[in-house]
């Protein structure tokens, strides 16, 4: 376990209030005080904005390309061919393994199987290894998730093979795109679907829907084989959107909020309801916040350590006890996978300390190595530090023969994949290839290559950060009245997300009087405070055991209001997020 001791944040943290939002747009109906200010805040300004119904969703006709992949689909299923998904390590490429095959079979087809390339012995994407292997399991045609737009070999080479490859992406592409099939991807130079932040498991949902309308014009779907609701599978696609952390735009949260509400009434897979229960998560409250602390980091957890075939099996039987099997063994996982990542944080730490003795003279980005760090867990570490320093991370670990595979995580502003891109034109050949998002970014270089990449991308930072200070920013929603500190407001606002990036769940500052403290899980402190002219309640701060706080201080707080279940009864309390 990681023995860093104190808050969680080596930089300066700053509570700054979000500016009010005019009364834009028209009156909201029956909609509390208080959500109208939280909603507006996050540009909702109307009660269609609010209108998070499945009939609200962008139609599928925009993407490019989504016709011709549907076209190869439907033939494919008509003809009893065999169709193979090549999906992603993570928990939208797994969300996403299991919506295609579980779609597929549900619009009639005979020959679905799926295949998650390992991180570690395969890499990403579509190489020409995986298309030889499906090859060999006779595939008439790959389907591709959560990546591909990157995979110009591996199309390549299932051209000689003459296999038709349908690309299924969300990723921004490079200089040039592979020769597929289809390409169906927001993100593809052209492309006019609106969400450009959908996740690769949304990419897929659509995709399903334009096979089904296309079935449905060939007269496929009688009597005997109905039209399928794919509207049943939104919980592998709140799953996958929220664990991935993309942006919770309006189309997304409809997506979103419409599979917790399948999974609140059980109406999902075994897989997603043993997930949340191997969590301590009751399925019937869940949130998003529970899909993405919770099941995510667990689904995750196969493809960090081992193989994601685990966590795409488990999401994909119908059977409760055989799920919950499952997931027991990703619980078990991500524990292992705390205690690695506990081991990594602390040695990042002593590298950084040998480095600098103060935060201050840190770098504008950080390039971290070392030779026994695990090359699956090398995300969370990049993020954790990131979170820390309040600076871009690469954390690398060692791959084979002489290659180090990074993964890059970036704070707000910076866009992480261009930032690689500029060092790439800086230093070409350095980089052997690379790939991701605004916030997030994979790559791979020789280890020869590190310090000068170092050079590069600490380049890069300055040019496009500056000089300034890094601080951490906490944006605050003001101050919530003692009398709003009740459990009908905390149940109020865990009811009217989803919440999540880029539609933040509401936090509040204030200052309290501490009653009582004390520290529990060995590290959390635990708190009963209160505010002026209020009534008492119960607060917690994780991993802010070491703060040096006392009964009858004033304290000023950035916080959460939550409900907390324990012994069958529910009371409000606050999350701590910042203490002063």
């Amino acid at each position: 376990m990681s023995t860093n001791p104190g808050p969680s944040s080596a930089v300066p943290i700053v509570i700054k209030r979000r500016p009010e939002s005019p009364a834009m747009g028209g009156p909201f109906a029956d909609l509390h005080p208080l959500l109208t200010r939280l909603y507006r805040a996050r540009g909702v300004c109307s009660d269609s904005d609010c209108d998070l119904s499945l009939g609200a969703l962008h139609p599928f006709e925009s993407f490019l390309d989504i016709e011709p992949a549907a076209d190869l689909l439907a033939g494919c299923i008509r003809a009893g061919g065999s169709i193979l998904v090549v999906g992603d390590y993570d928990a939208d490429g797994a969300t996403g393994s299991a919506l295609a095959v579980r779609g597929l079979r549900l619009l009639g087809a005979s020959g679905v199987a799926y295949l998650v390339p390992s991180r570690f012995t395969s890499g990403y994407g579509l190489g020409p290894a995986v298309v030889d292997t499906a090859a060999s399991l006779g595939a008439d045609l790959i389907v591709t998730v959560d990546n591909g737009i990157s995979s110009l070999a591996g199309v390549r080479r299932a051209h000689e093979l003459d296999i038709p490859v349908i690309i299924t992406d969300h990723h921004l592409p490079g200089g040039e795109l592979p020769r597929a099939a289809a390409i169906v991807n927001p993100n593809r130079p052209g492309d006019a679907f609106p969400s450009k932040s959908i996740a690769g498991v949304g990419v897929v949902f659509y995709l399903l829907a334009a096979v089904r309308a296309r079935l449905r014009g060939l007269d496929w779907f009688r009597s005997g084989r109905p039209a399928p609701n794919l509207a049943q599978l939104l919980d592998l696609v709140a799953l996958g959107t929220v664990a991935d952390v993309v942006e919770l735009d309006r189309n997304n949260r409809i997506l979103v909020e419409q599979g917790l509400r399948r999974i609140r009434a059980g109406r999902c897979s075994p897989g997603v309801t043993a997930l949340l229960r191997v969590a301590g998560c009751d399925p019937g409250t869940v949130t998003a916040r529970d899909l993405g602390f919770a099941a995510g980091p667990r689904l995750n957890a196969a493809g960090r350590l081992t193989e994601m075939s685990l966590g795409v099996e488990c999401l994909l039987t119908d059977d409760p006890d055989r799920a919950m099997a499952m997931a027991r063994e990703l619980d078990t996982l991500n524990r292992r996978r705390r205690e690695i990542e506990g081991e990594m944080q602390d040695r990042a730490e002593e590298v950084l300390r040998d480095l600098v003795p103060d935060a201050a003279g840190l770098p504008p980005a950080l390039c971290l190595f070392d030779a026994d760090w695990h090359q699956g867990v090398i995300g969370i570490l990049a993020a954790r530090i990131r979170e820390r320093y309040q600076r871009p991370v690469i954390a690398f670990a060692a791959a084979e023969d002489g290659i180090l595979k990074g993964s890059a995580r970036s704070i707000e502003g910076l866009h992480i994949r261009d930032l690689i891109a500029a060092a790439d034109r800086c230093r070409p050949g350095l980089i052997e290839r690379f790939g991701g998002h605004a916030m997030a970014a994979g790559l791979s270089l020789r280890i020869g290559a590190l310090d000068a990449f170092r050079e590069a991308i600490v380049a890069e930072a300055h040019r496009e950060l500056g000089d300034a200070p890094p601080v951490r920013e906490l944006i605050s929603d003001g101050e919530l009245p003692a009398r709003d500190l009740g459990l009908d407001t905390a149940e109020r606002l865990r009811s009217a997300g989803p919440w999540g990036k880029g539609f933040p769940e509401p936090l509040f500052d204030g200052r309290f009087e501490v009653l009582e403290r004390r520290v529990v899980g060995e590290r959390h402190l635990k708190l009963r405070l209160r505010p002026p002219g209020g009534d008492s309640i119960d607060a917690i701060g994780f991993g802010l055991g070491a703060l040096p706080v006392s009964v009858g201080h004033q304290v000023r707080l950035a916080y959460r209001l939550a409900v907390n279940h324990y012994r069958g009864v529910s009371a409000p309390q606050l999350i701590v997020e910042h203490l002063e």
